[in-house]
């Protein structure tokens, strides 16, 4: 079922039952771990660094204060949703790839398996499903976000082959580097330098576009040396300086804006902290330095120097483990987000220190 016409029921739903005035709110915990604030990392004797502060699933994020009101309501949606789909009417998410953080604090998902972006909005107590890359085409692989000038939000969607523009309410603006990109991922932008850096994974380059759409610059060409690329995925900017997750190489490239490699992170091995495919990279407010292990299901935490910290994760599915993440992304408040992709979900973890 579409979210148009799952929104529309749940109009009807809430206005039969009397319900229609009901405020949600937006909580970050939506299984209510007993023992939450026992889950830091590292754990044993050292100094705690990070602790689990929630996870993303979709609707259970929502509650309302009205619990009786609300559970009537559902259940009449529920009855009203089996007159015309038979199968789970439940938004949740399915296979979240990567997203970021706006300066409302509204938290963007991108999911491949919904073809959507979801918005968790926690001003608007609402979760919003956008489904339009234009205004006459939907999303089909949409992976990489961003924050664009303008207030725009923009968003590559790989078997498009384009980065498309949204405005803030999620309505199509456009698109550009139709022709210019083979098969587009990750996304993202140097505010001061008003350019858009889009990681090009089977051309194994970072094309550069201004804010405008144009096709300024080409960063890389295939290989393992200096500045080269094999299949680079996902990408982070700060303090000047791109970082590539370099994934078929193992390893983190961090150049300058017009390309020049200035060092790297990580090296090919099989011991915690070394990387296999690295996929998702995120650096914070302190420059800790974050890079998704997709092989082996960690978080790694580098310094400004790119020396290792710690991990988190290991396979599972339990708090703080992993089933092949992907994206990863920070806010101000110095949280950590995790797309977990196989489980469907986004883990939460809250920085308690910095360097």
């Amino acid at each position: 079922m579409t979210s148009r016409l799952r929104a529309a029921l749940l109009g009807v739903a809430l206005l039969l039952s009397g319900c229609a005035e009901i405020k949600y709110t937006m909580r970050l915990d939506p299984v209510q771990q007993s023992d939450a604030t026992a889950r830091v990392w590292p754990g044993g004797t050292d100094k705690p660094r990070f602790r689990y502060a929630g996870q993303l699933t979709g609707e259970d994020n929502f509650v309302s204060d009205a619990a009786d009101a609300r559970n009537s309501g559902m259940k009449f949606l529920h009855w009203l949703v089996g007159l015309v789909d038979s199968g789970d009417d439940r938004l949740e998410l399915a296979r979240p790839q990567s997203g970021m953080v706006d300066a409302q604090g509204r938290i963007y998902v991108t999911d491949t398996a919904r073809h959507a972006i979801l918005v968790f909005d926690p001003v608007a107590g609402k979760l919003q499903v956008w489904e339009r890359a234009l205004e006459n085409a939907d999303f089909v692989t949409p992976i990489g976000i961003a924050q664009g000038g303008r207030g725009e939000i923009l968003v590559v969607d790989a078997e498009l082959g384009g980065v498309f523009r949204l405005d803030r309410d999620g309505n199509p603006l456009g698109l550009f580097g139709l022709g210019a990109l083979e098969r587009p991922t990750g996304i993202v932008r140097d505010a001061r330098g008003q350019r858009i850096y889009v990681a090009d994974t089977h051309a194994h380059d970072i094309k550069v576009f201004d804010d405008d759409g144009r096709l300024v610059q080409t960063l890389g060409r295939r290989g393992d040396g200096d500045g080269e690329m094999n299949y680079p995925t996902h990408l982070a900017f700060a303090d000047g300086k791109l970082y590539v997750a370099d994934s078929m190489n193992a390893r983190v490239l961090i150049l300058d804006a017009q390309g020049k490699q200035l060092g790297t992170v990580g090296r090919r091995g099989r011991y915690v902290g070394n990387l296999s495919r690295p996929k998702g990279i995120s650096v914070d407010d302190h420059g800790n330095i974050y890079v998704v292990e997709s092989f082996y299901d960690n978080l790694l935490v580098f310094n400004n120097k790119g020396e290792f910290l710690m991990p988190i994760g290991g396979t599972g599915k339990e708090i703080g483990q992993f089933y092949l993440p992907a994206g990863v992304w920070n806010d101000q408040q110095g949280r950590v987000y995790v797309a977990d992709m196989f489980n469907g979900r986004v883990m939460i973890f809250q920085l308690l220190e910095g360097k």
